[in-house]
């Protein structure tokens, strides 16, 4: 069978009536094309099937219209990188850049796949989670001038491009609320130690438990990263143990373990055992019994970051692009 040959660029120009110009800057998103042009060659580039040559466009530009996303895999990140890679995929959207996620698994060489992307120009740009505060990656990326964006901070002298949630401000919130609610001895339920945010929520929650005068418990041998189980049984020895009467989550499965060991010691969630959590997803909203939650929007962060890097790609300077988002209070009352 004869393959029908490939609609080009001259192809959909003929099919819209317009300049081979105008209908590749329409499809590039440029601004000083009116969006009804551009919406009406993205229609008649779909209907036809045309497909940018990539190759073609690299060798040309020098641009490979990539955006790489670099994403650890595990059960408290599944949401996170469902909902965040929506958001990048909306700020990519009518632009002629596309998104590939590439995994980056905890035990592998942090700086092998942003190596990988730097040597071999595999993006033009590059997102990634989950900072250090001395992040081995956000120096390579600003040695080598290469365009990117983080969620998360670091502690680093050079400035970086960065969308954060203030978790500071989240923990030192929850804290509070359930030391005003009566609790006299909280347990933080925290990231891992290495992670920056890490950091913030424990600053958040200790200056809460020094202001408010509780108690106060640091469990070591679990995070929001641990097996649901392992979080269950830490939090009953929590409570059976050690007295503990509020929990503060930094993450929804671990908050949903913890609903679990408090059910499991025969007592009632907000009544006998308060508790706040970070909320992530529309879903945990329908947790019965209801508890207190401060919601992070992470798809909108996704739309931050992408919105962000593209700019950061086209030479916006670092000061424009830092974010730190704040919390929305979802309490019962």
């Amino acid at each position: 069978m004869k393959r029908e040959p490939k609609p080009t660029l001259k192809t959909l120009a003929l099919e819209t009536g317009l300049a081979v110009t105008t209908v590749s800057r329409a499809l590039k998103g440029a601004p000083e094309i009116a969006k009804g042009t551009r919406d009406r060659v993205q229609r008649a580039a779909k209907a036809i099937g045309y497909v940018p040559d990539r190759a073609a466009q690299r060798l040309r530009t020098g641009r490979t219209n990539v955006i790489s996303f670099l994403l650890e895999p595990h059960d408290e990140m599944l949401s996170f990188g469902t909902m965040m890679i929506a958001g990048i995929m909306e700020s990519l959207e009518n632009t002629s850049f596309h998104l590939v996620v590439t995994p980056q698994f905890e035990k592998s060489d942090p700086l092998g796949t942003v190596d990988n992307i730097i040597r071999n120009r595999l993006a033009d740009g590059v997102i990634f989670c989950r900072t250090t505060p001395l992040d081995i990656r956000v120096r390579m990326l600003l040695e080598a001038d290469y365009p990117f964006i983080c969620h998360g901070r670091t502690e680093l002298a050079t400035p970086h491009p960065f969308v954060d949630f203030d978790n500071f401000e989240f923990a030192l919130d929850a804290a509070a609320r359930l030391a005003r609610q009566g609790c006299k001895k909280l347990a933080l339920l925290n990231a891992r130690q290495p992670f920056t945010f890490s950091q913030h929520l424990m600053h958040g929650f200790m200056t809460a438990v020094r202001e408010s005068g509780v108690s106060h418990v640091l469990p070591e041998n679990v995070s929001i990263d641990s097996a649901p189980d392992a979080v269950r049984d830490t939090a009953m020895t929590c409570i059976r143990e050690q007295g503990v009467d509020g929990f503060v989550c930094a993450g929804e499965s671990s908050a949903m373990a913890v609903i679990a060991a408090i059910s499991d010691c025969g007592l009632r969630v907000n009544e006998d055992i308060g508790m706040v959590a970070k909320q992530t997803t529309p879903l945990f909203g329908q947790i019965r019994p209801q508890i207190d939650t401060i919601y992070e929007d992470l798809t909108a962060a996704g739309r931050q970051l992408g919105t962000l890097l593209l700019r950061r790609i086209e030479g916006a300077p670092v000061s424009e692009l830092q974010r730190l988002e704040h919390g929305e209070h979802r309490y019962r009352d």
